[in-house]
């Protein structure tokens, strides 16, 4: 008994209720005829367009930063990366990279810039971000209309000029890291990363999760290094931080650029998934799920880890995936919106 008392308080009560509704879940899916292993498959590619984005939060959790709830700072960066690249006419495999590679070094400007400010706002961090990712995106919503991008993919059809609100990838670098879904079979896509096929429902997305693995192994590596401990100094004793000689502020920069530059990687890695960029105030709709994400994996405001993100975005995904499906199949009305907002 004190041993399952002991496994509720590390793993959290909260996120303790989640799992067993999802157990529940998953024993219904019988009675809701619904496949299991399809369920899988979708919880996995979820967890593959997710997961990066989720990582990207850890960084600035562990300098004491708090939530990011800026992060739309890094996916601006993202989008930015994503139509420099189209209008370099760079595709395939290739084209993804470059994409990222660009995406990485705006953040890191973008996120210098959001890391300056945050240091003004010491204590009310959270608060000031939300407002400067509501900031950034508007800001952006005009510059969208008149940047001088040129490519026809990108831009109005009409006038010639302005970003399009959904540009297609479509044979330029869509779904190069998730091919072998049963809609678009491997078979088409030489150029693409494999699938592992168990079956004709199970699929998992070779390219999706080993690109989060080199991703979680950089961020890894990174908090082994002097500067990553510093770092966590920072986060878990500012006090004693300052005593042993650390430069607080040039920390908390550093893992705001670090984060930004992982959330521009992230929302790349979405895009290629869904075979489009979506522009303008899209980024939005990512921002309370992904923290949301990391929390339910058992983070807190001033400590997070990789395994808090991988079991926060398995769970999220699963809860987001399952629910739905299952209780439409129940009861046989369609409450699939409701139910995504409720959750």
């Amino acid at each position: 008994m004190e041993r399952f008392k002991k496994l509720v308080d590390d793993f959290g009560l909260p996120n303790f209720i989640i799992a067993g509704f999802l157990v529940i879940l998953f024993f219904l899916t019988g009675p809701a005829g619904i496949r299991i292993d399809k369920s899988f498959t979708d919880i996995m590619f979820r967890f593959g367009i997710n997961a990066i984005m989720v990582l990207s939060l850890v960084p600035m959790i562990q300098a004491g930063c708090g939530l990011n709830f800026g992060i739309p700072v890094g996916f601006i960066a993202g989008m930015l990366g994503s139509v420099v690249s189209l209008e370099l006419g760079v595709s395939g495999m290739l084209g993804l990279f470059v994409a990222m590679i660009i995406g990485a070094a705006f953040g890191l400007l973008l996120g210098w810039l959001y890391g300056e400010l945050l240091n003004r706002v010491k204590g009310e961090e959270m608060v000031i971000a939300t407002y400067i990712g509501y900031v950034i995106i508007f800001f952006f919503n005009i510059l969208w209309t008149i940047l001088p991008f040129k490519n026809p993919q990108s831009i109005q059809s009409y006038g010639g000029s302005g970003l399009r609100q959904t540009i297609s990838l479509e044979g330029v670098w869509s779904k190069i890291l998730d091919p072998g879904t049963i809609i678009d079979p491997l078979s088409k896509r030489p150029d693409t990363l494999p699938v592992i096929t168990v079956n004709s429902y199970i699929q998992i997305p070779i390219g999706m999760i080993l690109l989060f693995a080199f991703v979680a192994f950089l961020v890894w590596l990174f908090f082994k290094t002097k500067t990553g401990t510093a770092m966590t100094a920072v986060g878990s004793n500012p006090d004693y931080a300052r005593a042993a000689g650390i430069n607080i502020n040039r920390m908390r920069i550093l893992s705001v650029m670090f984060s930004t530059a992982i959330a521009a990687v992230g929302l790349i890695t979405y895009q290629q998934s869904f075979g489009f960029i979506e522009m303008y105030g899209a980024p939005l709709g990512f921002v309370f799920p992904t923290v949301a994400a990391v929390l339910m994996g058992g983070a807190s405001v001033n400590k997070a880890n990789i395994i808090n993100v991988i079991i926060g975005t398995i769970l999220f995904q699963s809860l987001v995936t399952m629910t739905p499906t299952v209780i439409n199949s129940l009861i046989r009305i369609d409450l699939s919106e409701i139910i995504r907002v409720v959750v």
